[in-house]
């Protein structure tokens, strides 16, 4: 099989690679060293607490602490060159496709990590789902450019791969090349696939795969764009990811809350009666104020059933039965049903926009994943918590096929591949 012409050999759609990882005995414990992805890692505190969980903890790679963007990039750089030098990171010996096991209480997730190729004939189509916004873009890119590595995998979601699924429970049989199980309760272990009959099942069927890109919009991103600036035929043409089955390992989608630190929480809610119903949930509990939430989204009375929870890190407030006149005037008409009906998007385009009036920038909204933090910040900054509901993946399917992209951070599927446990070095072009 050939890729354009028919002298040369066919690209493989996922590519075994040489996976670096941290060398046994040269760090305190696996745990100690990995790092949720970048966007997860809840800052400053989160990040200090991960770097001095280890000298040598993966976040002063995704997130190098220094005074500018471009002695950050360097930072990384240096450092990466430091634990090779080292003997800290270490390269596998073979090019291999990695089976990736993430277990936590009764939920089992198993996927295939490999170098992904960006753009090809016969490959599948890779479906985004969300907006991006340029300056992580430029910010990934140029971290990217200057470590001249993929330190963590994309999660894709695809559906129904039994050639993949064989090799992948035959290699789960094996004795796995790391286990570890980080604070968060999450059991991961790791396997190589190196043979070539396993390696071209796996490359053959997932090529045909329609695959959604459940987490790492930014870096898929990044990734296009950094493979535009090279020539074709290098490195820069695959990218680092991790593919799950989920119609045998179903991914977990949760929502990603919204910290407003300059919205005091009064004015939030003074404002927002003017389109919602609010109620007092009182001092409830996290879980609580989300099952209330929960309630209001499956129950919804005769109309739109968009419904929130807004929180000052104390007292909780359930706004739901939203005015329909106002949402149909606030909400963009030139959309599929389906989104203009997202929460994201009664968020953004009535209470942000027009209610609030709060600019999309960091300054003034922090996209929090972990519940507990997003109240615990409302708290601390005097702000207002805005608590969200999952979007189903049915619908997030849905419109990523018909080519609409949802409200950036509308969805966060999960569990999410730890950052640390192997990465990829792409070679100068």
């Amino acid at each position: 099989m050939t890729d354009t012409h028919h002298d040369r050999p066919r690209r493989p759609y996922l590519a075994p690679f040489r996976g670096l990882r941290y060398a046994r005995g040269r760090v305190g414990g696996l745990a100690a060293v990995t790092s949720p992805p970048y966007d997860v890692v809840v800052r400053p505190d989160g990040q200090r607490r991960l770097e001095t969980a280890d000298p040598h903890n993966v976040v002063r790679l995704i997130l190098p602490d220094a005074a500018t963007p471009g002695d950050r990039h360097r930072k990384a750089a240096r450092t990466l060159a430091d634990w090779l030098s080292a003997g800290v990171l270490v390269p596998d010996p073979d090019p291999s496709l990695y089976v990736y096991e993430q277990r936590q209480g009764g939920h089992l997730q198993r996927g295939v990590v490999g170098a992904l190729r960006l753009t090809g004939p016969e490959q599948g189509a890779v479906l985004p789902h969300e907006d991006v916004m340029p300056g992580p873009v430029a910010d990934r890119a140029a971290l990217m450019r200057a470590t001249a590595a993929n330190l963590e995998p994309l999660l894709l979601a695809y559906r129904d791969g039994p050639a993949t699924a064989a090799v992948v429970e035959r290699a789960t049989e094996g004795t796995p090349l790391l286990a570890t199980t980080t604070d968060d309760g999450v059991r991961h272990r790791l396997w190589a696939v190196t043979g070539p009959d396993d390696l071209a099942a796996v490359d053959a069927e997932l090529a045909e795969r329609q695959a959604l890109i459940a987490d790492g919009h930014h870096r898929w991103a990044t990734y296009r764009r950094l493979q535009s600036e090279h020539p074709p035929g290098t490195d820069w043409d695959f990218g680092l990811v991790l593919m799950v089955d989920t119609a045998r390992y179903p991914l977990r989608v949760r929502a990603i809350h919204r910290v407003l630190p300059r919205l005091p929480p009064a004015d939030a809610l003074a404002a927002a009666g003017d389109v919602f119903r609010v109620r007092a949930l009182g001092d409830t509990d996290p879980q609580a104020a989300l099952d209330a939430l929960a309630d209001a989204v499956r129950e919804p009375a005769a109309g739109p059933g968009n419904a929130f929870v807004l929180t000052d890190g104390t007292a909780f407030h359930l706004l739901d039965r939203p005015d329909p006149a106002r949402l149909r005037d606030g909400v963009p008409a030139d959309r599929p049903e389906a989104w203009r009906r997202l929460d994201a998007t009664v968020l953004h385009s009535v209470l942000l926009d027009q209610v609030w009036k709060v600019p999309d920038s960091p300054e003034h909204i922090r996209y929090i994943h972990d519940t507990g933090a997003a109240v615990d910040l409302a708290g601390r900054l005097g702000g207002t918590t805005v608590l969200m509901h999952p979007v189903d993946e049915s619908v997030v399917l849905e419109l990523a096929r018909q080519g609409v992209t949802m409200p950036r951070k509308s969805t966060s599927f999960g569990p999410k591949p730890a950052t640390g446990l192997v990465m990829r070095r792409l070679r100068p072009a």
